[in-house]
């Protein structure tokens, strides 16, 4: 069984994180504080920390596999070009074997992918698939 790390989760992330669970992997989410019971209610494990401060993050990656960064759709440049970017700098020296990346930013997650060597799928309309595949199930 993998761990799966959803940053951050929310409402599309709480969806597949109740998917995941219920295809028996072991999830993890984070949230800033706000969703902790409703990460609970879909069955992963609730992890606080702030995407804008990765060095918050760090606590959440023990144990994880795959990492999913839902956080493509955000008009907040920065969040994708510097902490992104830094995310996968950092996830060298841990046992995170994959990203799932969502949304737009796609060449600066192909950049880090091939940087650091981390492999990485796109989540598309189907983000557990994306997991799938990274896991190859």
């Amino acid at each position: 069984m993998a761990r799966v790390l959803i940053i951050p989760c929310g409402c599309r992330g709480r969806a597949l994180a109740a998917s995941l669970v219920a295809a028996g992997q072991a999830v993890r989410g984070t949230t800033r504080g706000d969703h902790v019971a409703e990460i609970e209610a879909a069955g992963a494990e609730a992890y606080v920390g702030d995407p804008d401060r990765i060095g918050t993050l760090m606590g959440a990656l023990s144990g994880v596999t795959i990492v999913c960064w839902l956080m493509g759709t955000l008009p907040v440049p920065e969040l994708h070009e510097g902490r992104l970017r830094m995310l996968c700098e950092k996830l060298v020296d841990t046992g995170v074997r994959g990203v799932v990346h969502e949304g737009s930013y796609e060449e600066l997650s192909r950049r880090s992918s091939e940087t650091w060597q981390i492999p990485l799928a796109f989540a598309g309309d189907d983000p557990r698939a994306a997991v799938n595949r990274l896991l190859g199930v």
